[in-house]
């Protein structure tokens, strides 16, 4: 299989486990490590070492950092790039890897300067999951230079402005320039953030815009597994509906997620069938769910074929476009002047130039409480290079005034998520040019502006 994705020019990243295992807690059946050595292998309950201590959320946890469980995770690693020819993990509740013997956050935690340091995994990627189940939460703190993470307070925030909710606007502006708030440290690497909105853990993107509660029943917990807040909006009616307008809206807010999740800086990652509008029917924890509920129905593919077409070129447009891969750690907002226009210059003095916010108006970003709107212009290193971002999650349309394209040209509007299909997302080499210094954002919409040199008399 990795062969095969790998001449599909698909690498491989291996979601790892070693947080927990399947013997659960004092009651659960004797497997593998518990009838070992019991004290190396798990956390032990301080009070009580009979007892396990649980970090992980399933009855134990593993001691990562015992130097036998040490050499077993450092083995498994090894295997799996070497034997397996896999290019990177992803570590399910990395900071249990970060407690002692005895549950405490250690500064250090030799397992992971382990994995970081080891010259055999030099060129495999690591991502972390940057908390466990027990509360610690390390999302732009996690140890170490290689290190990515998943960003879940990027989900959280994302989910709340696409929603509506009040006093969310300056968070959302934070995650959508790599969250400078959170990665502090000058030495963090750009991709650190892997953005994302939907993961295989929750709703996928089309139920958390059709369902406003989990609905998890089949999985025989009486709808206690699962997280309770998701964030979450049905659109005016619980599940499927036949009614065009919540149908419209539901597919606009996709296609809103989409586009800002591949307009941020930092790495995207989509969760597989969010682009065909795949659903669990509001099950939010279907990992036990062997059948439809969980399988890809390939049927949405050819059902739902101008959104994906819309997904792919978005991709295009993040992957290509220099302004949405900036090589400069943005300046954070709450620095020096609240990001009102310019924002506070990196200590490299390079941050400034590449970047001004505005609201509705130029330079005048609107961070109150009740503002449910922001605009932002990127520059690349090039003139020309320019990028023109608009989010309105206010449910009116509002009209933004633009700032002036550079190099005398024109701005060409290359996504527009209140369009439909092919409108919403136009291909390289066809955007139509905007005439005017204002365009009409509608009501819960996304637009993308992209800077032409020369000027152009195709009118949007």
């Amino acid at each position: 299989m990795v062969k095969a994705l790998h001449q599909a020019g698909i690498e491989v990243i291996l979601d790892v486990v070693f947080s927990h295992t399947a013997e659960g807690d004092h009651l659960g059946p004797t497997l593998s490590f518990r009838g070992l050595e019991n004290r190396a292998y798990y956390l032990l309950d301080p009070e009580d070492r009979r007892l396990y201590s649980d970090y992980a959320g399933c009855g134990n946890t593993l001691n990562g950092n015992h130097s036998i469980v040490r050499r077993l995770i450092m083995d498994a690693l090894h295997y799996w790039v070497e034997q397996m020819h896999v290019d990177g993990f992803r570590f399910d509740l990395a900071s249990v890897l970060t407690r002692d013997e005895w549950g405490r956050p250690m500064r250090s935690p030799p397992i992971l300067w382990d994995i970081e340091s080891d010259p055999r995994l030099v060129s495999t990627k690591i991502i972390a999951e940057a908390w466990d189940a027990a509360g610690l939460y390390q999302v732009g703190t996690f140890i170490g230079h290689r290190w990515a993470e998943w960003n879940g307070r990027y989900r959280d925030d994302v989910r709340r402005f696409l929603r509506g909710d009040e006093g969310t606007v300056i968070d959302f502006a934070d995650r959508i320039i790599g969250s400078p708030a959170l990665y502090t440290a000058p030495d963090h690497a750009l991709y650190r953030s892997i953005n994302f909105v939907t993961c295989h853990d929750g709703f996928t993107l089309n139920d958390l815009v059709s369902y406003r509660e989990k609905h998890n029943q089949d999985n025989g917990e009486d709808n206690r597994d699962g997280a309770d807040e998701n964030y979450s909006s049905n659109c005016g009616h619980e599940g499927p509906t036949d009614d065009p307008d919540i149908e419209r809206l539901r597919e606009r807010q996709i296609k809103n997620a989409l586009a800002i999740l591949l307009v941020s800086q930092g790495t995207p990652m989509l969760l597989f069938g969010d682009e065909v509008r795949r659903t669990q029917r509001g099950n939010n924890n279907a990992y036990r769910q062997d059948n439809d509920t969980s399988w890809f129905n390939w049927e949405q593919v050819e059902e739902h074929q101008g959104l994906l077409r819309f997904t792919k070129r978005l991709i295009r447009l993040n992957r290509e476009h220099p302004a949405l891969n900036l090589e400069i750690h943005l300046p954070d907002l709450r620095n020096g002047n609240g990001g009102k226009g310019q924002p506070t210059a990196s200590p490299d003095g390079q941050a400034q130039e590449h970047i001004a916010w505005h609201g509705v108006k130029l330079g005048q970003p609107d961070w109150r409480h009740i503002s449910h709107s922001i605009a932002v212009t990127l520059s690349g290193k090039e003139q020309g290079d320019d990028i023109h971002l608009m989010f309105n999650a206010y449910w009116e349309d509002l009209e933004f005034e633009l700032p002036p394209c550079p190099g005398g040209g024109q701005w060409l509007r290359a996504v527009n998520t209140s369009l439909p299909s092919p409108d919403d997302a136009v291909e390289e080499g066809q955007e139509p040019a905007v005439d005017g210094n204002t365009y009409l954002v509608g009501g819960r919409s996304v637009v993308v502006l992209i800077a032409h040199r020369q000027r152009v008399t195709d009118l949007a």
